[in-house]
């Protein structure tokens, strides 16, 4: 059983539920109160010292960073399916998982912390490297229905959470129609879930 420590608004938390349902793995969520900074407390930072979420126990184990828990939960429940071992398709799934963490992260979620919770930061800095992730999906879109290996994999799962939000983020996705279908894609595959849940 994977204990899953998240928010209720966490997208980098949402990746690793919605991912554990598609693979059937048994998870349950316990929910850190964002509001009472409770990701902050000295309880919580003992399983993660950066005071972040997602936080995964399992076997004995924790592990915290939602590409660390994508991993895992892939390896172990989704075998070469949603991660391959060998080196070329690990390869190509490792560079989206690259852009989730650092052009839609410091981007597209970034400036929709600004816009939606009051976040501190620039706004448009933010919009603009968002931009720079949706085109290159947007481009990678227009020859295959998936980010990688022509199948779903983690690739799609870690960059989905908060591509599927830019418009909280003032960007306008109308400009990206491949993308906008592949938010779709994901949306029909078997066990996906909700943001909201």
């Amino acid at each position: 059983m994977i204990r899953l420590y998240t928010t209720k608004s966490s997208g980098n938390g949402y990746k690793v539920r919605l991912l554990a349902s598609m693979v059937g793995a048994p998870f349950e969520q316990v929910f850190i109160d964002f509001e009472k900074k409770e990701h902050k407390s000295p309880g919580f930072l003992k399983l993660n010292p950066r005071g972040q979420v997602p936080v995964i126990e399992v076997e004995g184990r924790v592990f915290w960073d939602s590409t660390a828990c994508l991993v895992y939960v892939a390896r172990k429940y989704g075998g070469e399916s949603w991660l391959p071992t060998d080196p070329l398709g690990m390869a190509e799934v490792e560079q989206w998982l690259a852009l989730a963490s650092n052009e839609i992260q410091f981007g597209i979620q970034a400036a929709r912390g600004i816009l939606r919770l009051g976040r501190q930061g620039n706004v448009e800095e933010g919009q603009a490297r968002g931009r720079l992730a949706l085109d290159a999906i947007e481009q990678r879109l227009a020859d295959t229905p998936w980010l990688a290996l022509g199948r779903p994999t983690i690739a799609d799962i870690a960059c989905q959470a908060y591509v599927g939000v830019a418009d909280e983020a003032g960007i306008d996705m109308n400009a990206y129609p491949n993308t906008k279908a592949w938010l779709k894609r994901i949306e029909g595959l078997p066990g996906w879930v909700s943001r909201v849940q």
